[in-house]
């Protein structure tokens, strides 16, 4: 039985490195969410703040990345069962959009909280 979950944990780790791969050369918002999230971590590792700020400030970065390589599955989901232009299409991948802008948000509210309290 731990042999087994060994090799499930080993192809879960291949097939999420797959999905960070394809997502990182075709999705130019992938690569921008990680350029922000690389100042970000900077930012939040030179200031002196407190080992839960530091915490709340990272781990939002890395949900805006899970938030935006959701929204591209979403997409591609969306355009694997048609191309053609359908109003519950645009309002699925409207949605998807909408989650990282949410996250986003919320880090960037994070931030305004830390910096101003």
């Amino acid at each position: 039985m731990l042999k087994r979950e060994l090799l499930r944990l080993k192809n879960r780790g291949i097939w999420s490195w797959a999905g960070w791969v394809e997502c990182w050369r075709n999705e130019p918002s992938l690569q921008f969410w990680t350029l922000v999230n690389v100042a970000s971590a900077t930012l939040a590792l030179w200031l002196p703040l407190a080992p839960s700020e530091r915490a709340l400030i990272l781990a939002l970065g890395v949900l805006i990345l899970a938030a935006e390589l959701m929204n591209t599955a979403v997409e591609r989901v969306v355009d694997y069962i048609s191309m053609d232009n359908h109003d519950m299409a645009r309002k699925a991948k409207d949605l998807a959009s909408a989650a990282v802008a949410v996250t986003a948000i919320a880090a960037g509210v994070a931030w305004l909280v830390v910096l101003i309290g």
